[in-house]
């Protein structure tokens, strides 16, 4: 009798990124902005390896905290210095991500506060059968403390969503799972 093996742990595949490729750019603003600075980091599976077919996508507020977007409960704001508000980053084979970006403003928050300046950020990857979302706050912004969403993720896991200072922005590594694993939120 023949052995058959030992089923493959991917579920999707690891072609998910052939069909995304050609949406990828990092950019949420144009190279030469005033203030930009690149978020980097590594996407990470739940046995510690780097994720080298995955796909992070991030949106986020410009630095008044505004969005080009109907749904933006101020008005839309129409864009003419090339802040898109929008990137997507595939991971190399060493699991390495970056967008380049600038620190987005804080927006209102339903409860008529305001939320910590942050971006929302989507992770795609082999294995995956749903996307996981979370999001990213900065170190040392005193508005975390009050960040309606923030408050909501266990305090031993909240350092999971700070990004931390780094030579030419910040970094932030994103765990899909584990002891270290970064905090997802349900939506």
């Amino acid at each position: 009798m023949t052995d058959p093996g030992t089923t493959p742990s991917q579920t999707v595949g690891p072609f998910l990124s052939i069909g995304m490729e050609w949406l990828h750019d990092p950019y949420v603003v144009p190279k030469g902005t005033p203030g930009a600075f690149w978020i980097r980091g590594l996407l990470v599976d739940g046995a510690g390896t780097p994720v080298p077919d995955g796909i992070v996508e991030t949106w986020q507020a410009d630095p008044q905290g505004r969005f080009d977007h109907p749904d933006d409960p101020r008005g839309a704001v129409a864009r003419t210095d090339g802040f898109r508000g929008f990137a997507r980053s595939m991971t190399n084979a060493a699991g390495e991500w970056g967008v380049f970006t600038v620190r987005p403003g804080s927006l209102p928050a339903l409860d008529g506060g305001t939320e910590a300046p942050h971006l929302d950020v989507t992770v795609m990857a082999r294995g995956m059968l749903q996307r996981v979302v979370t999001r990213i706050y900065f170190a040392g912004d005193d508005r975390n403390a009050a960040d309606p969403a923030l408050s909501t993720v266990d305090p031993s896991r909240r350092a999971t969503l700070i990004a931390q200072p780094a030579d030419d922005g910040y970094r932030f590594d994103i765990y899909l799972q584990g002891d270290s694993e970064t905090a997802f939120f349900a939506v």
